[in-house]
């Protein structure tokens, strides 16, 4: 029996609705800004783009559509956020940008009813941002999430929340926080961990300075977060006590793939670029296109994106039949991390000296996707667990002989 690969009429036709927006509405606003998402406006034009999202019917289609959105599966985000970030701002617009959409994935599959009407629907209807903390300067939680120091400790009504963070994405405007605390053993023990939901303005939690990195189009910076005597009681256990590790996974597999999607946009627009401009631009007696080697950059580009998006879509059919699908989403995301920049690049040497030039979006582009091989776990992390797992299935089959 074949594989059916297609989408269904309603699916394409949002594709198509998301493929016309970013094009006409947002990506003029990034080139007018060279992706830089805090010198367009910040908040400001997030709530404008929204908006206008909302009115060409492509607003939140990941999330439920009891609060506004359109209920996609994982396998059919797919097409719709590779559209969206055609356009470094376009996952902005249609409010499935990390860490936000990620996060209306999580409380949609674990938070209680309560925590929903407080925190999923403003955050699903882009009322308010949110920001999701668990990384750690060292030698706590990174890669390692084991490692976690930020100590959550039972008082009466509630818990106390004392630590750092740093490196956290949305952090500075977010409205609320999820925040990963250990409630039992110690740094370097598995397990023992629990997430809590705080608003903002609680007492005791405190946004420090945004951390400069490469990337300039994730809207409230990369910030260090600090937790002094935080306050908050019991019903903001996100999950339950003892378990964040576990209830996490609900988000992080999605979250890399949903990373995959956007970046995947991002490099094909830089591939457009490029062969729009080899097309046209002579050189040694022919167009540049017609070159040998420019050819073969042209080729192994149509490759990279090829077997990125297959990837893709077996990690999504794995999550969307109720897998963990951990060895396809790693898979997945560390092939596309270094797939996807490498098309850049290849996009970049194709247009010269335009290439490096902000006359073309490619060095911005590169600049963006280049921490995408350390966001959401470094390769060598991701290389590490795929091994792991393999040689581990080997040691169980010949046990079992």
């Amino acid at each position: 029996m074949p594989i059916d690969l297609t989408y269904s009429a309603d699916v394409e036709a949002l594709v198509e609705r998301t493929r016309v927006f970013v094009r006409e509405s947002v990506l003029p606003v990034e080139d007018d800004n060279r992706g830089d998402i805090a010198a367009a406006g910040g908040d400001d034009i997030r709530t404008t783009l929204q908006e206008q999202a909302r009115d060409a019917g492509v607003f939140a289609p990941h999330a439920p559509v009891e609060y506004g959105g359109h209920g996609l599966s994982m396998s059919d985000r797919a097409p719709v956020f590779e559209e969206a970030g055609y356009s470094l701002f376009g996952p902005t617009a249609l409010n499935i940008a990390a860490p936000d959409e990620g996060n209306v994935h999580m409380l949609a599959h674990i938070a209680d009813p309560e925590q929903n009407a407080r925190y999923l629907e403003p955050l699903a209807r882009g009322v308010l941002r949110s920001a999701f903390a668990m990384t750690e300067p060292a030698p706590g939680a990174g890669s390692d999430p084991s490692a976690l120091a930020t100590r959550a400790a039972k008082v009466d009504g509630g818990w106390r929340i004392n630590g750092h963070k740093h490196f956290i994405t949305g952090a500075d405007g977010a409205g609320f926080f999820i925040i990963m605390a250990r409630t039992s053993g110690e740094p370097g023990q598995r397990g023992g961990a629990t997430m809590f939901l705080a608003p903002a303005d609680t007492p005791g939690l405190r946004v420090g300075r945004h951390i400069d990195t490469l990337d300039r189009s994730m809207i409230g910076g990369h910030c260090e977060v600090f937790f002094e005597d935080l306050f908050v009681p019991d019903e903001a256990v996100l999950g339950a006590v003892d378990r964040g590790f576990e209830f996490a996974q609900v988000r992080l597999g999605p979250a890399r793939m949903t990373h995959v999607m956007r970046w995947l946009g991002a490099c094909r627009r830089a591939h457009d670029v490029a062969v729009d401009y080899v097309a046209e631009r002579e050189g040694f007696g022919s167009v540049i296109g017609n070159l040998g080697l420019a050819q073969q950059m042209v080729a192994d580009n149509e490759i990279d994106i090829a077997a990125t998006r297959a990837l893709l879509v077996r990690a999504c059919w794995e999550l969307d039949n109720g897998g963990q699908a951990g060895n396809a989403t790693s898979i997945a995301k560390t092939f596309a991390a270094e797939a996807i920049f490498r098309v850049v690049d290849r996009s970049i040497q194709l247009c010269g000296g335009l290439g490096v030039s902000d006359d073309l979006p490619l060095a911005r582009l590169s600049r963006e996707v280049r921490p995408f091989r350390i966001y959401d776990g470094p390769s060598e992390v991701h290389r590490w667990a795929i091994a792991k797992r393999t040689v581990g299935a080997a040691r169980r089959a010949a046990a079992a002989r």
